[in-house]
This record gives structure tokens, sequence and C-alpha cells, in this order.
């Protein structure tokens, strides 16, 4: 699928993009899967909906990193072209059954099925992720603007979504343990199911050519008009 997100570069610099993409793949897929089994494994002990909720996002953000990793894997370009719309559909995909699970577990949450304890482990896991989430999602999305891959700058959303997804857990889990407002778990739960259900509609229509103004922007970024990340010819920011 072609996207407008950058001029012709030159094969030299293509294959270094690759592989620079290649390896922010996997560093984001190895972070992940410890981030998922931690959250998960908090979350079932402190009955905490979000923090399952966060879990299940880094596990949705494994299906969407392999899903690039899969379309880079190919050497030729025209191939990895040709799979750049089957991996938009896989993260499309993840980001909805996200969205459902969180849903219905919050909707239970709050007519009374359960209230969430507190839990350290998960403060101490969003505290991190807010830190290092945001640099992995910078790098990728440079890499894959510049390469012209939907996908690769779709992952990188993605990888963005979870730093925001942290500092709102972070500020659910400790609204709950300082201040006892158990209902502030099942609400950023709601808040992590409506971004997903935004994001998935984003990378469904393959509107991946932007990533959010927000934590990963630079003023390189804005000094060169790219406040919300478009290049010429991109719908998603309009």
């Amino acid at each position: 699928m072609a996207s407008p997100l950058a001029p012709e570069v030159s094969e030299a610099r293509r294959s270094a993009l690759t592989r620079r993409v290649r390896l922010l793949v996997a560093a984001t897929i190895a972070y992940n899967v410890v981030e998922a089994v931690a959250a998960i494994a908090a979350g079932t002990v402190a009955s905490s909906t979000a923090l399952v909720g966060f879990g299940l996002d880094s596990v949705v953000e494994v299906s969407s990193a392999a899903a690039v990793a899969w379309q880079f894997s190919a050497r030729e370009a025209a191939v990895r072209q040709a799979r750049e719309k089957r991996a938009l559909r896989v993260i499309a995909v993840s980001f909805f059954a996200l969205a459902a699970y969180v849903t219905f577990e919050a909707v239970r949450s709050l007519v009374g099925a359960g209230e969430a304890d507190t839990s350290v482990p998960g403060i101490v896991l969003a505290a991190l992720s807010v830190v290092v989430m945001p640099f992995l999602s910078l790098a990728q999305r440079r890499a894959g603007r510049e390469l012209g891959s939907a996908s690769a700058v779709a992952d990188s959303k993605q990888t963005l979504l979870c730093a925001y997804l942290s500092a709102a857990l972070l500020a659910g889990l400790l609204a709950n343990a300082l201040l006892g407002w158990s209902w502030a778990d099942p609400v950023v739960a709601l808040a992590i199911a409506a971004v997903a259900v935004r994001e998935g509609r984003v990378a469904w229509r393959g509107d991946a050519c932007c990533a959010p103004a927000g934590i990963a922007m630079t003023a390189a970024d804005a000094d060169d008009g790219d406040a919300c990340g478009c290049a010429p010819g991109c719908s998603c920011c309009s």
C-alpha cells in the first residue's frame, strides 16, 4: 500500500532504516512481553481491571510489533510494501479486541463486581513504562516516516499509546492507593478502551501516516510545520 510519508531515499539509507526498524521492533516485543506478564499478574492479584487491561494492551503491542516484524522480514522492498495492508489490519483487529475486553470488565467493575486493591508492583511498572515507551516510539516513528511505511508508523503510535496509557494507569493506581478512589480504576480502563477503538479505526483505514502530537513530538517537528506528524497528502489529521 503506497504511503506518501516521505520523499524517496537512497537504497543504502533504506537498508539502514529497515535494519533500525527491525531492531526497534525486537526491543519493543521484548519489553512488552515482560510488561504484559507483570501487569496481568499484578492486576489479577489486585483485581485491577485497568492494570489487566494495560497488560493486555502490551499483548496487543506485541502482536502489532510482530506484524511489522513479519512485514520487514522480507528482503525485497516490493514484498514489504505488499504486506503493508495486512500488517495494518492485524494491528487494527488487535486494538478492537483489547477495547471489547476492557470495556466489558470495566463496566462489570463499575456495577459492583469488585473493587481493585492497591498494587505497588503496578505503580512501579506504570512509572517505568512512562519513561521507556516514548523513546522507542519516537525512534520508530522517525524511521518509519522516512521509509514511507504506514505500518511502522502505526506500530510507533501503538507504542506511544502505551506511554499515554501508562501515565493514565499510574494516575488511577495512585488515586486508588492514596485516596481510596476505587472507581478510578475502571474509569481509566474505559479511557484505555476508547483510545484503543480510535487507534484501531485509524489503522484499519490505513491512515497511519501521522503520529499524535504529544510527548514524542520534538521541536524539530514543530519547526518543520509538522505539528501533528502528517506528510503532504495524508488525511489522518484533517
